[in-house]
């Protein structure tokens, strides 16, 4: 029978860990023959053991890629503050002005406040008729609201007193001005 202290001591990981304060642990991977025979070669030329070059590379990775974490954390940080000061600068703005309305109109003599806007009229209303004209600038139609172009063929609303500008594109007409191909000047 042999007694434990007789013989040499097995190896145990976890007694040389004791009096490491890194408490190193051995991982075991698989890696592609190529990746191999690579970190194999620089080991050699640096003439340290593989297990101290994958260490190193994966150190640095993890340091690299915390790195880049922390940076990105401050921007988002930084670009989040910024955008939380233009934010709380506009509601300050926008209270300030809706504040200010409601005090004229709540101190405003009753006689005083503008009535209710009217619902905008009709865009043909007051029209009574249509001139053809070529366009000189561009302009927008004001039934469809297509963009019309400077050289297009539109037509000018005629209104009966004052009222906005009215520039309607052909097939916007509501009546149709164009001649008839069978009708004839007599």
């Amino acid at each position: 029978m042999t007694d434990e202290s007789d013989g040499p001591a097995a190896p145990n990981p976890e007694a040389r860990d004791a009096g490491n304060p890194r408490k190193e642990k051995v991982l075991h991977t698989r890696v592609p023959d190529g990746l191999a025979e690579e970190l194999k070669r620089l080991a050699e030329s640096m003439r340290v053991p593989v297990s101290n070059v994958v260490r190193s590379v994966l150190e640095d990775a993890v340091d690299a890629v915390s790195a880049v974490g922390e940076k990105v954390d401050g921007e988002l940080r930084d670009l989040s503050a910024r955008l939380d000061e233009k934010v709380d600068v506009g509601l300050r703005g926008l209270a300030a002005r809706l504040d200010e309305q409601g005090r004229n109109w709540r101190t405003s003599p009753r006689a005083e406040r503008s009535p209710a806007p009217e619902p905008p009229a009709a865009p043909l209303a007051g029209v009574i008729g249509f001139q053809p004209m070529l366009l000189a600038q561009d302009a927008t139609c004001t039934l469809t609201g297509r963009a019309l172009r400077a050289g297009d063929q539109a037509y000018l609303g005629i209104r009966q007193g004052d009222g906005p500008l009215v520039i309607v594109a052909p097939e916007a007409v509501p009546v149709n001005l164009a001649p008839s191909p069978d009708s004839s000047d007599d």
